[in-house]
Parts: structure tokens; sequence; C-alpha cells
């Protein structure tokens, strides 16, 4: 059986953690999670502790100390994961923005043989999102209108954080390379998964502003992603060498 790993940075998710992770291994006997929780004060790590008496063999979890920035959680993540040899690594909210119906269906598309990265859109034809003000609706999208005209790659929603890799495109990145820590490392793991020439595709999702717990958007997180995008382009990718 193939085996998937969904990996959910926490700070402070104590509000959803149990009932994402509870969600997530519901929908398929091949989905295994991994928590990486930076040192969150509310508990979240003994919540997943809890779970993992009787969880053990599909929900894991790495601590760390303090906040590192979502892009070290996720390259933690991604590292444990080839390291256990899961097929396909996702990335993924744990406050329920991303609907976790469609984790089944990014894996059956991940699975065709043209496909390497699937990406729940917003911003192709069928998502949407709820829940937001105008002025942030104008700002996600004119963002991501920015970044698709700087960098020509081509995928409509390039700052969303669900994603789906098969493990060959992850261990082709040097990921240690990978400069960014804010939301701007969702574009540059695109834009170097396009540079490797690897497949995206956009699946339609309907994106839901969190109900429970704090956003963790801030000024410079934005500043980050509107900067780096212009310093990719002068960046080169390469495979990563054994």
């Amino acid at each position: 059986m193939e085996r998937n790993l969904i990996i959910i940075p926490t700070y402070n998710e104590i509000e959803n953690i149990r009932s994402i992770i509870t969600a997530v291994l519901d929908q398929d006997p091949s989905f295994h999670i991994l928590v990486v929780d930076d040192g969150s004060p509310d508990g979240t790590a003994n919540e997943v502790r809890s779970m993992q008496e009787s969880l053990s063999d599909r929900l894991f979890m790495l601590e760390r100390e303090g906040k590192l920035g979502l892009g070290t959680a996720y390259i933690a993540g991604f590292k444990y994961g080839l390291k256990e040899g899961f097929d396909y690594i996702y990335e993924m909210d744990a406050d329920f923005s991303h609907p976790v119906s469609a984790l089944k269906k990014m894996y059956a598309l991940c699975r065709t043989s043209n496909v390497d990265v699937v990406v729940g859109s917003r911003y192709v034809k069928g998502g949407d999102i709820s829940n937001w003000s105008m002025d942030r609706l104008v700002l996600s999208y004119g963002a991501s209108l920015y970044v698709r005209l700087l960098t020509g790659m081509g995928v409509k929603d390039p700052t969303a954080g669900f994603v789906c890799y098969k493990r060959e495109v992850l261990d082709s990145m040097d990921l240690d390379s990978i400069r960014f820590i804010g939301y701007a490392f969702q574009i540059e793991m695109k834009y170097y998964a396009k540079k490797l020439g690897f497949n995206i595709a956009e699946l339609p999702i309907t994106f839901i502003d969190r109900e429970l717990g704090t956003s963790k958007m801030n000024i410079s997180i934005f500043k980050e992603a509107v900067l780096g995008v212009i310093s990719m382009r002068f960046r080169k990718y390469h495979r990563r060498t054994s």
C-alpha cells in the first residue's frame, strides 16, 4: 500500500488539533500525520501525545523549541517523510481552512503519471474563499497575480499552503537551500519544482477562514513574500546530488 504523510505545523492550535487529526485519519487508511509543533504554550503537543497512545502507527510528532517559521517546519517534515519512506507528502493547516475532504482528490490526482505536485487552489475555476473581507481578498488575489507575472510559472494560486508532492519532487530538491520561512516559502517551493521540470496541477478548493484560534499572518510575512519573489528570479535552482 502506498503511504501518505500529511504534515501539520502547529503553534497554539489546542482548539483544532484533536478534530483535525481525527478528520484526516478518517479519510483513508493510507493517511498518516506528522505534527510539527513549535513549542505551543497552550498544550497542543500534550494533546497530540495523548492521541498517540492509540494512534502510534499513524500519528507522529516533531517538537521544536519556539516559533522557528512555517517554512522550517515543513522542511523538517519533508526530511522526516523522505527518511521514513512515504510516497506522497502533503502540506496542510491545522485550522480547517483547507477542506479535509479534498485530500483523497489530491491523492488521486497526484497518482496520475503526468502530475508531480497538486495544489489546492482558490483561484482556478471552481475554487473559492469563504469568510474573507473584500480588502483581504483583493490583497491575496493581487499578490497571486504579482507572483505569476514575475515568475511566469503559471500557477494561479502560488501562495497556497495546501499541497501534495510526490516524494520524487522533494527528493530532487536541495531542501537546505530554501531561503524563505514565511508565506514566501510556499511560492519558492512551487517555483523550485517548476524549475526542475516537474508538473504542477491545481485542484479547486473552497478556502474557509479559521473559526478557532488566531491567524499567524503579519506584515513581515507579507513583505517577505513580496520582496522574496524578486530575489527568486535571480537565483538558480539545482537538483540535489547524492
